[in-house]
């Protein structure tokens, strides 16, 4: 063999350990990120119950539903007044997650096909990302769901009121979480909320979950008794 290529052969060789060392690292590091915000996520209070079909997630203390103006996909404004004396099943979104958002928001549309005859049930979808989710964006995002413009409302407006009516009655905000890679680093946006005729938050459940249609039909229908 020429020395020019036993040359190539060692930097060839070199090349190959720096490249173990490079991947090793960045997997070592991705690990430990990883099991950090795993450690760090919220344990949810859940319990069990018997005339649920799904678990019951518990508000992690009172939370009651705020006032608020924001904007329709269809462009009206919508107010907590236009809320009053209806049952409100509240979920949380942002149009380019490929992953969770559409999973939840089908069952949303179980949930809006199941409630069809009940004019005292409001579906609220709140962006947690409004600077993109414009109601341009919202309106074909709502038309994928067969969203009814009439009682499914896909809310978007000022991040400031959003953030404030999302922090405020439905979820907790950490800012200083590094790992959060959803807009306004909500934590469980994958909950479906019920709310009651009074704007109280009754329960969520996981919009992830089985069964989480039924149960939530089955728990307006206890509210409403």
């Amino acid at each position: 063999m020429s020395k020019t290529a036993k040359r190539r052969e060692r930097n060839d060789e070199r090349l190959f350990f720096w490249v173990v060392i490079v991947w090793s690292l960045v997997f070592g590091v991705g690990f430990c990120v990883l099991i950090i915000a795993l450690d760090r996520r919220e344990t949810p209070s859940v319990t069990a119950s018997a005339n649920s079909p799904a678990p019951v997630i518990q508000p992690d203390h009172a939370r009651q539903l705020v006032d608020f103006s924001l904007t329709d996909r269809t462009g009206r404004t919508v107010t907590r007044a236009d809320l009053a004396g209806k049952f409100v099943v509240v979920d949380f979104l942002f149009t380019s997650c490929s992953l969770t958002c559409p999973v939840v928001n089908g069952h949303m549309a179980e949930i809006q096909q199941l409630t069809t005859n009940q004019p005292d049930v409001r579906l609220v979808s709140l962006t947690v990302d409004p600077r993109d989710d414009t109601t341009a964006v919202l309106t074909k995002y709502g038309q994928q769901f067969g969203a009814d413009t009439n009682r499914w409302w896909l809310l978007t407006g000022e991040r400031s009121q959003l953030y404030h009516l999302i922090g405020t009655s439905f979820l907790n905000q950490d800012l200083d979480d590094p790992f959060a890679y959803m807009p306004g680093n909500f934590s469980h946006t994958e909950r479906i909320a019920v709310v009651d005729a009074r704007g109280q938050v009754q329960v969520y459940f996981d919009g992830l979950g089985e069964n989480v249609t039924a149960a939530v039909i089955s728990e307006i229908a206890r509210l409403r008794k």
